[in-house]
């Protein structure tokens, strides 16, 4: 009897689970056609006003796909990423359409990007200025990023209790030598190139005269392309000044950030968001809500979507390496090897393809994975289909490996490319383990039995093999840059070496043909396959995200969770401090993550801060979170 009650309520249990999880999946069927049916972009919904850019996240070159792991978990990245071609085309759109009277750059939450994208948005803002349109950007506070493009508004304003800080370039790199000293663990390192200053942390406990001088010499490039750029859309900000001894200034103005701002020239206005909607709303008219401080504002997604990429004319196709490389299949918003590899082959099949052009914003990563990618390139020049290839903030290391395979190579004087070395990274244990009694003895039947010893230690033998295949996998890096630019791999040797260059220098060294942006590099294409002048589109050769991550992209349940506006000076150094400790871990990550030799430049994340945000996001979550429970209520 007592068994026979023990069965029912048992089915009873399993099936009250399995109506359970019937139920939850009837509830998310129903939410994601909820998601499906509300979240796509309102066309008809674009109307008379002015264009909102409130960009809550980052610029990227190519958005990463949302992981549905995280989704579940509800640990899910909450940094919107901004594409930077639908950035661009919807502030060009902007400048010729009657309905949009002004364009408001909201950029309170705005988290930066590459220096050459934020000057592709600017020379956009530029265009709609010369179009008569107005500009006005709002902002609690201003750092870098934030200011080059609020510099082109035609007024500036600021929250009282905000605040204006110009970091600049450049600033400290974290060094795990005597920790990884203390902790007994042994970092095999095995590199090629003077410069190859990305192994340092794990050999040193400061940065190597060779690293500093091409660092300095970087940061100066791209700090006076920088200062020139604010300069030029706003010739009376003192910013020169401001940067150059910002504690005196501030002590003057009694810490009174907001009246510095002003008497700087800096900003236009002070005021809060209330009453800069006011003011919006005096110049575009009032939306029709209670609400007296709300305007009239086109949504910058309904925008994007009613300004399509054109389709008339021959096809371009254009292929996207974001992000580090690596083998496999992932991304978008890394450049997995397998997956780029095959959107090349696909188009290489397709009859209406007439020119290819490679978009490259990458630091680099394996060198296997970029040989495959450049071998994808190189069969489109067997057909005779021009190859262009177009830089963007990144392309250095591996991301140049790839660019090596194009006809003809762009970039902006601030890219970041060169990087030419290669490098890899295996720790042992033998030290640390060895304080605890831990031994390792065996018999070998050659000199790489076992190998690699992580417990006993690398042997000579090994130390010899992989230092080896290090540097021919330089010599071939060598080879491909010199048959590519003409060159023997004696020169490129000299500018090579590990030693990353701005893009100005790199086209007096031969790295580079010309200057020019992404339409540059479509219209050198179209150029080279004999195509008219306006007689060609460019094909994004991607996939589309697909019904089940768009409807998930649009549950109310999956939205963006609310992340504070950085309120002033505190709050940014909070946040760079944040910041670091996560790149710190991440650092440390790759010590173990990498398995390959890599043509990786880890140095470039320091000029651009964007590259690599994504890794780990939970951790980020984390400290905010805790900074946020630690905070004094």
């Amino acid at each position: 009897m007592l068994t026979m009650q023990f069965a029912r309520a048992a089915w009873k249990f399993l099936v009250a689970i399995k109506d359970g999880l019937v139920l939850i999946a009837m509830l998310l069927f129903f939410a994601a056609l909820y998601g499906a049916l509300s979240a796509r972009p309102n066309v008809a919904a674009v109307s008379e006003g002015a264009l909102l850019l409130d960009l809550n996240g980052v610029i990227v070159e190519e958005p990463a796909r949302p992981d549905f792991a995280s989704f579940l978990s509800g640990s899910q990245n909450d940094i919107t990423e901004y594409r930077l071609r639908d950035v661009v085309r919807a502030i060009d759109a902007s400048a010729g359409d009657d309905r949009v009277k002004a364009v408001v750059l909201d950029l309170s939450l705005f988290m930066g990007g590459g220096q050459t994208s934020l000057t592709s948005i600017g020379e956009a803002l530029a265009r709609v200025k010369e179009a008569g349109k107005p500009i006005y950007a709002f902002a609690n506070f201003y750092s870098d990023d934030a200011y080059q493009l609020a510099a082109h508004a035609d007024e500036i304003w600021m929250d009282p209790m905000g605040g204006i800080i110009f970091a600049g370039p450049g600033g400290n790199r974290l060094y795990y030598k005597n920790l990884i000293d203390q902790l007994g663990i042994t970092a095999h390192v095995y590199r090629v190139g003077t410069y190859k200053s990305a192994v340092e942390p794990y050999l040193r406990s400061d940065q190597s005269p060779e690293a500093k001088e091409a660092s300095a010499a970087l940061y100066a490039v791209l700090w006076d392309s920088w200062v020139g750029e604010i300069k030029k859309a706003r010739p009376d900000a003192n910013v020169e000044a401001f940067a150059r001894d910002p504690a005196a200034m501030i002590q003057a103005a009694g810490g009174d950030y907001a009246e510095l701002a002003m008497a700087q020239n800096l900003v236009d206005k002070i005021g809060d968001r209330v009453a800069f909607g006011r003011f919006v709303a005096e110049k575009v008219g009032t939306d029709q809500t209670p609400s007296p401080d709300d305007f009239k504002a086109i949504a910058y997604d309904n925008y994007v979507a009613a300004n399509p990429l054109p389709t008339s004319g021959d096809a371009i196709g254009v292929v996207t390496v974001a992000g580090e490389i690596v083998s496999g299949d992932g991304g978008p918003g890394i450049g997995a090897s397998g997956r780029i590899s095959e959107q090349i082959y696909k188009a290489l099949e397709a009859d209406d393809i007439k020119a290819l052009v490679v978009r490259v914003n990458s630091p680099g990563g394996s060198a296997f994975a970029s040989e495959e990618i450049r071998l994808a390139i190189e069969d489109f020049r067997k057909k005779d289909i021009p190859v262009v290839i177009s830089m963007g903030d990144v392309a250095a290391s591996g991301g140049y490996w790839i660019a090596a395979a194009g006809d003809h190579i762009m970039a902006e004087p601030d890219t970041i490319t060169g990087s030419i070395g290669v490098f890899a990274v295996l720790p042992s244990f033998e030290k640390a383990l060895g304080k605890w009694g831990v031994t390792a003895d065996g018999v070998q039947t050659t000199p790489l039995s076992g190998e690699p010893n992580f417990v006993g230690g690398f042997s000579e033998d090994l130390h010899t093999v992989l230092q080896s295949g290090v540097e021919n996998s330089y010599g071939d890096f060598l080879g491909l840059v010199a048959k590519a630019r003409d060159k023997t791999p004696g020169q490129i040797d000299e500018i090579g070496q590990g030693r990353v260059w701005d893009g100005g220098t790199a086209r007096q060294l031969g790295l580079v043909d010309s200057f020019g942006g992404l339409d540059d590099a479509l219209k050198e294409a179209a150029k080279r396959a004999g195509l008219e002048d306006g007689g060609y589109h460019a094909k994004y050769l991607e996939e589309p995200l697909g019904f089940g991550w768009w409807a998930l992209d649009g549950l109310p349940f999956a939205e963006d969770r609310e992340r504070a506006p950085v309120n002033g000076i505190f709050g940014w150094v909070a946040q760079e401090q944040q910041r670091l400790f996560f790149q710190a871990l991440n650092t440390a990550q790759g010590l173990m993550a990498r398995q390959d030799v890599q043509a990786l430049c880890l140095e470039c994340g320091a000029v651009n801060p964007v590259a690599g945000f994504r890794q780990d996001i939970r951790l980020f979550d984390l400290l905010r979170s805790y900074s946020s429970s630690a905070a004094p209520r």
